[in-house]
């Protein structure tokens, strides 16, 4: 067994290994850097909890990303898809939200992109940011997702063909 300064050592590694790539997986779920940042927090947490019980089955960024994902997911049902911010405003959209912070230096046909993602319902959004941005193969997807390649392959043809219409409707 591990001591503690092991575990402690091995977690930062990971930590610094995936990071990154977890954040922005996690922010292209969420929007926001804020929300973002409370995601990843637990995250990191759940995947230090856990990290024991994994059983190399996959590989280790799968399993995290699986973790990233649970999370985003659970964080997006909390706060609702369209949750109210005050009394008399309506939260924006994920993609005014990032265009709107000023961390984010967006092209315009990066913020058109960014726009029409936002308007997809969440499992192809999801299908089509592992896959667009993160490069993942139909084959991680289905052992991330626990969903038939040819699903996947469904749901990222429609999300595709969804931003290529919005893309070009706003051209």
């Amino acid at each position: 067994m591990a001591s503690a300064e092991t575990k402690e050592r091995g977690f930062r590694l990971l930590v610094a290994t995936y990071q990154e790539r977890l954040y922005w997986h996690i922010r292209r779920m969420v929007g926001t850097h804020e929300d973002t940042d409370d995601v990843l927090q637990d995250c990191l947490i759940k995947a230090y909890r856990g990290i024991g019980r994994f059983e190399g089955k996959s590989q280790l960024y799968t399993w995290l990303y699986r973790i990233a994902t649970n999370e985003a997911l659970s964080f997006l049902k909390r706060r609702g898809r369209h949750a109210v911010s005050s009394l008399d405003e309506e939260a924006q959209p994920a993609a005014y939200q990032l265009r709107a912070e000023a961390s984010v230096d967006a092209d315009a046909l990066q913020q058109k992109l960014e726009r029409a993602l936002a308007t997809l319902p969440e499992k192809q959004r999801l299908v089509f940011n592992l896959r667009y941005y993160e490069e993942m193969t139909y084959k991680e997807m289905s052992a991330l997702l626990n969903t038939s390649e040819g699903a996947l392959k469904a749901s990222y043809h429609h999300a595709v063909k969804k931003v290529e219409a919005a893309i070009k409707s706003s051209m």
